[in-house]
């Protein structure tokens, strides 16, 4: 073996082959008859000391036992199951509650805190749950925040005052200024949705309407009639 295929290293010897490590001999013979032929000094572009190289290469490559890497086989990760979703009103987003499933021949009960959102996970004895809200009239929520419609006295509406909303999940009471009477909102801090893992607690957005069938009250009738008395 000549010093300077002794100095030749097998990194070299592969790149200048062209080869990966772990060519087999039917590889390494091709790719050698491959670069011999293109560095041949007989060639009109070929090189008398890149010939020498490339059949150093081979040679050393030849000597050189091919260490075959074994992967182990890649692990399939199993399938991802269909979400299994959780449908709840409004109230037991609120407040909480417990439900029962029957999943796959299994019954299943679901203790639920108070304060979920719309895609919120619910794990239970291996089954995730995705939360949804179910859709109800005059109520609905935002994000964190509660959003109902309150059905209250005409007169209040007017004027101003605290009443006791009729909402539908149940009455709300509340103070409300003439300025929120004439908008028909009033905003309660804090009220909506309770705080929970990551959410901060919302806010409750009571929108108003006057409700029907309810008349004004008797002192103010009575107070109308004696000055409708009066002017008589």
């Amino acid at each position: 073996m000549t010093a300077r295929q002794s100095a030749l290293t097998l990194s070299a010897a592969r790149a200048l082959l062209g080869v990966a490590a772990d060519a087999d001999e039917r590889e390494l013979r091709k790719a050698y008859r491959e670069a011999a032929k293109r560095a041949h000094p007989d060639r009109p572009t070929g090189d008398a000391a890149l010939f020498r190289d490339v059949l150093a290469a081979y040679r050393l490559l030849q000597d050189t036992p091919v260490v075959r890497h074994h992967f182990p086989p890649a692990v399939t990760p199993p399938p991802i199951a269909d979400r299994v979703f959780l449908e709840i009103d409004i109230a037991t987003a609120l407040s909480g509650g417990a439900e029962e499933l029957v999943i796959d021949g299994r019954r299943l009960r679901l203790k639920l805190p108070a304060g979920l959102r719309e895609g919120d996970k619910v794990r239970v004895e291996g089954v995730c749950f995705e939360v949804r809200l179910r859709a109800q009239d005059g109520a609905m929520v935002r994000g964190d925040d509660l959003w109902l419609t309150g059905k209250v006295d005409p007169r209040v509406l007017a004027e101003g005052g605290r009443v006791d909303a009729d909402t539908p999940l149940g009455p709300r009471p509340a103070w409300i200024s003439t300025k929120a009477a004439a908008r028909g909102l009033v905003r309660l801090p804090g009220q909506g949705l309770p705080a929970r893992a990551n959410h901060k607690p919302g806010d409750l957005f009571l929108r108003l309407e006057a409700s029907e069938g309810r008349g004004e009250s008797p002192a103010r009738s009575l107070l109308k009639r004696f000055a409708a008395a009066w002017a008589a």
